[in-house]
């Protein structure tokens, strides 16, 4: 499937095939300039300066009077060294219009790859709910999903759960050990909650009692050592919590199409092969009986670079078995992504050393984010405790019906305010986290998140209940027989221009893991939609023929708004 940039973009290379050398058009690319006033597409001359010993305006000029303009290509010109092209906007115009009609939700997507993705994301301990600070991973790691999804690849959504550690063995002590009327009550009536206090209160004994310590290191090493007994009673800890985690994602529309846990990787014996092969790498040592590997040759540095894969007593340590799980989904799919917060660097460089020491050449691609901050005094902490992710999502949706209550309480039901605050809230949490650049500090506030009138959902959206209340309004049958080059009007051009690049931006978007790069487009679309909808009537426009094709491009701009707002997992809302 060719889209009419791909289509511009490739006439574009035939025609500089023919005036550079290969060599030469190598050192170049195509960039989009960052106004149309200035072209569609743009080739920058300053890397051939040198080959050409002229400067970049010479070589500029020089290419641009060998084009021809025909086919995509309507004119070209040249500014300050760089050639800009311009492309054929009736053909354009129609093409856009009439593809997006026929594909709709569709549009944007791309054809199966026949390749297989693993992404991991989450995998949070399942000892309590979830915390606000990494409110990013399953933000980000679903995005992620959803867009490889779209460009073509079949993908497998991870959770890890780590079932060996320490976390799950001091609740699994907590519950058998203490008395639950004693605890105080649980901030709300779901598992994770539930069962945080026991996780709370034993971590507190932990640190106080070194009998209670040595309890729970033991029933650490004997899940770590394969005990079954141990394993399966600390599973039955766990499950609840991990449904409470469940619980929260699906809110947030958030699924999992496998929960792998850790232990699989101890019982069939693959961590204590990776051990084997590690020993006998000519970096490994021993420290006593505790096994490592001098990370110094590869670039890492510190106090002590050494990596330790088991401990004195023969026991594994999380990042082995992480080996062993990796070398297992390396053989399960073409792709591996992990999504990790940036306190993970140095552990998840150790693993990939080494995994390609160990020979495997499917090593994951990392995907690290920043930790999500609120501002003091704004949040639940005013209860005096963590504030989890489920606090952040309630806050959300409260906030969200104070707003919609305020703008439609007179005309919509209390169901109907409720069920879009809901949607306008969780939309809210998920936008404002993803917009960001994964490795961005985010603070979260409220008047950016809820903001109708600013870069967020609710403005999004919006913008699409809008386009479905213009299409209430008038009969939208044969908008498959309209005249799109009708469609002159500066803001109808930079409209229609920026629903043809809406496959480029999912294209960039997956192919350099960039999940930011689809709220940013959608918050221009939903500007420039704006913009049309104040300069260009619609319901009144002067011309019949004039007013079906308008209405054919508000209908595709809200084609678009839904396919773009259902990567992010937010709601398309048709009014609000």
């Amino acid at each position: 499937m060719h889209y009419p940039f791909d289509e511009f973009r490739n006439e574009i290379y035939g025609q500089l095939r023919k005036i550079l050398s290969d060599e030469d058009l190598a050192k170049t690319k195509l960039d989009t300039p960052p106004s149309y006033d200035m072209g569609d597409l743009a080739l920058a001359c300053f890397p051939l300066a040198r080959q050409f010993k002229k400067s970049p305006d010479a070589i500029a000029e020089d290419i641009a009077s060998k084009v021809e303009c025909k086919g995509w290509i309507s004119r070209v010109e040249t500014v300050r060294g760089y050639v800009n092209f311009f492309i054929n906007y009736d053909r354009l115009s129609s093409k856009t219009l009439d593809l997006i009609r026929k594909k709709g939700k569709d549009y944007g997507s791309f054809e199966k790859k026949g390749k297989k993705v693993i992404i991991e994301h989450t995998s949070a301990n399942p000892n309590g709910p979830l915390h606000v600070g990494r409110a990013r991973n399953p933000i980000i790691g679903d995005t992620l999903v959803r867009i490889y999804k779209f460009y073509g690849y079949d993908v497998e959504a991870q959770f890890y759960v780590d079932d060996l550690g320490k976390q799950v063995a001091i609740l699994a002590w907590g519950i058998k050990n203490i008395d639950p009327s004693k605890l105080p009550p649980p901030s709300r009536n779901k598992p994770d909650h539930e069962l945080v206090r026991f996780y709370q209160e034993a971590h507190r004994l932990m640190e106080e009692d070194e009998t209670v310590a040595e309890q729970i290191n033991e029933i650490t090493r004997l899940c770590e050592s394969g005990d079954e007994n141990a394993i399966n009673s600390v599973r039955d800890a766990y499950e609840k919590a991990l449904e409470g985690i469940k619980e929260s994602l699906r809110r947030l529309n958030i699924e999992f199409d496998s929960f792998i846990p850790e232990s699989k990787f101890v019982r069939d014996g693959s961590v204590e092969e990776v051990v084997e092969k590690l020993k006998k790498l000519e970096y490994a040592d021993h420290e006593g009986d505790a096994w490592y590997i001098d990370m110094e040759p590869f670039g890492i540095k510190g106090r002590d670079t050494r990596f330790f894969f088991t401990r004195r007593d023969g026991t594994t340590l999380y990042a082995t078995r992480d080996i062993a799980y990796h070398i297992w989904k390396s053989k399960q799919a073409d792709i591996l992504i992990n999504v990790l917060g940036e306190d993970h660097k140095l552990e998840a460089k150790q693993v990939e050393i080494a995994l390609e020491l160990l020979g495997v050449k499917n090593k994951p691609n990392v995907v690290f984010y920043a930790f999500v901050n609120l501002p003091e005094g704004r949040m639940s902490t005013r209860r005096g405790r963590v504030v989890y992710l489920d606090d952040l999502i309630d806050e959300a949706v409260e906030r969200a019906y104070e707003e919609v209550k305020k703008r439609r309480g007179q005309e919509l039901s209390e169901e109907k305010i409720r069920k879009i605050a809901e949607s306008v809230g969780i939309g809210a949490v998920r936008y404002n986290i993803i917009k960001i650049q994964p490795e961005k500090d985010i603070v979260f506030k409220w008047e950016d998140a809820l903001n109708f009138e600013g870069n967020s959902a609710p403005f999004i959206q919006y913008a699409h209940a809008r386009a479905c209340s213009i299409l209430r309004k008038i009969s939208t049958e044969h908008l498959d027989k309209i005249d799109a080059t009708l469609l002159k009007h500066k803001q109808e051009v930079i409209l229609i221009k920026t629903l043809a690049r809406f496959p480029d931006v999912v294209r960039d978007s997956c192919s350099n893991n960039k999940p930011h790069s689809i709220p940013n487009y959608l918050f221009d679309l939903a500007s420039q939609f704006n913009q049309f909808y104040r300069d260009c009537p619609v319901i009144r426009a002067e011309d019949k023929e004039l007013k079906k094709s308008r209405l054919a491009l508000v209908d595709a701009t809200k084609t678009v708004l839904e396919n773009g707002l259902k990567l992010l997992g937010i709601d398309a809302l048709e009014e609000m």
